[in-house]
Parts: C-alpha cells; sequence; structure tokens
C-alpha cells in the first residue's frame, strides 16, 4: 500500500473532498488525524472511516488548532508524514462577490476562511517537520478560479484572491523548504459535486454552460473521487521528486472558452 504506515493530518477532512480523500488514503493504509467544523460532519466521518483515525472538531482559522491537530498526530501515531489542508469555501454570504459590491466583512472573513487557516496549517506542518529533522508532504486545495475565471456564473473576487494567494504561498515555501526534503504542492479542481457546490449544482443554466466549459467525460461535473488518487499521489512516496506544482483537475475548464445560452 501506497501510504503504509504514513500519518497524515487532514484539515477538513470530514466532509466533500477531504472526507473522500480520508476513505481513500485509509485504503492505502494511512494513518489519519481529520480536522472537522461541526459535529455533524464529524459524527458522518465516524460513521464510514473504520482504521486507525482521530476525528478533531474545530475551526480551522483558530490559532493553535492545527498545531494540536499534528501534536495528536504525533501522540497517536507515533510520527507525522504529511497534510493535506482541503478547508475553506465560499464566502458569498459574507459578502464576496465582483469587487464593486464586496464588502469588507466579505473580503476579511472569505480571507480567513480560505487562506489563514491555510497559512496556519501550513506552517504548523512545516514546524514539525524541521523539529522532526525529516521531510514530509504538504498538499493545498486551490481553485481553477485562481487562473481561469469565470465571469457570469462564479463572480467571488474574494475567493478567486485568496485561492491565486495559495499557489503564491505554496511555490515560494516549496522552494524555501526544498533543501529539507519539505514537498508542497496544490490540487485545483474546477467545478465539483460537494456541498459547497449545490448553488451551481441545483442551476439548469450553470449546469449547461459548465458541460461546455469541462468537456472531458461527456461534459460532467466534477466528481470529489477525480481528486483522491491525486491526494494519494502527492502524500505518498510517489511524489518523492515533486514540489512546487498546481495540478489543475478540472475536465478542460482551463482550455476550454464554454458557452452560454
Amino acid at each position: 500500500m501506497k501510504l503504509d504506515q504514513k500519518s497524515i493530518v487532514i484539515i477538513g477532512g470530514t466532509s466533500g473532498i477531504g472526507l473522500a480523500s480520508a476513505i481513500a488514503l485509509q485504503k492505502e493504509g494511512a494513518n489519519l488525524i481529520l480536522v472537522g467544523l461541526d459535529e455533524e460532519s464529524c459524527d458522518q466521518a465516524k460513521n464510514v472511516l473504520p482504521g486507525n483515525h482521530k476525528i478533531i472538531c474545530g475551526d480551522a482559522r483558530a490559532e493553535g488548532l492545527a498545531k494540536s491537530a499534528v501534536k495528536e498526530c504525533l501522540d497517536q501515531f507515533g510520527d507525522f508524514n504529511g497534510l493535506f489542508h482541503v478547508a475553506g469555501g465560499s464566502g458569498r454570504k459574507f459578502g464576496d462577490g465582483p469587487l464593486h459590491e464586496l464588502t469588507l466583512e466579505g473580503w476579511n472573513q472569505t480571507l480567513s476562511l480560505n487562506l489563514t487557516s491555510l497559512m496556519l496549517s501550513n506552517q504548523a506542518a512545516i514546524q514539525t517537520f524541521l523539529e522532526l529533522g525529516h521531510g514530509g508532504s504538504i498538499l493545498n486545495l486551490g481553485s481553477v478560479l485562481a487562473f481561469s475565471p469565470s465571469p457570469k456564473y462564479f463572480v467571488t473576487h474574494a475567493y478567486a484572491a485568496a485561492k491565486a494567494a495559495i499557489e503564491g504561498l505554496t511555490v515560494s515555501t516549496a522552494a524555501f523548504y526544498a533543501p529539507q526534503n519539505i514537498r508542497i504542492n496544490v490540487l485545483a479542481p474546477a467545478l465539483v459535486e460537494t456541498p459547497m457546490s449545490q448553488r451551481a449544482m441545483t442551476n439548469e443554466e450553470i449546469i449547461s454552460f459548465s458541460k461546455s466549459k469541462m468537456p472531458l467525460g461527456g461534459g460532467r461535473v466534477g466528481k470529489v473521487s477525480d481528486l483522491t488518487d491525486a491526494a494519494i499521489f502527492f502524500l505518498s512516496d510517489s511524489s518523492s521528486f515533486t514540489t512546487g506544482q498546481v495540478l489543475h483537475i478540472d475536465g478542460g475548464w482551463h482550455l476550454t472558452e464554454g458557452q452560454y445560452k
């Protein structure tokens, strides 16, 4: 198994892409610490994960939570080998939107949710790798909207800025910590069927557009399973010579124009 005896923390691991990845990583032998935001998702994860794992409920934006999760990984499994940061989401309900309508709260909340939480988890992981004296892997979840905007249907400019910043942070830290064999990479999906994407998934106009924007697979929406094999690759020794990469898992989104009705 590719992840046998690997001990991994997933921030945002109790629903959507995070939970699907946890299931896949566990099948490859990984020991897991999952951090989820609410009791409902934490309970859901408990019901589907049979192997070595522990679930912590808490807000990824809270200083110290990621450090606690990494410490728990060390306490439970005796080592720490990887971090997958999935936590984040839309700031639309806080006031994110097109720049001329974007509120300061929308900006601050969206960056905190998507970027600050990731900075804290990446920092905790790197500090621990340096203390342990061995390398490891960090995988961050970005978005195709960081570099391939959709100005009609996905107009959340703070979200796009946060996801673009994730790429910048990943590349700059990957360069800095490469001599310590710390690998840092990004998965950048397009529209994926998750709890976060329900607004788009229930809009026939958006779904029609996405069929032309993501032509692979007959124009289907992405599935969480489309990302799990990539997560296994980046968090295993298979990627031991790979760092600072942004992998687009987007069905061809960034290559196509997309058609409006």
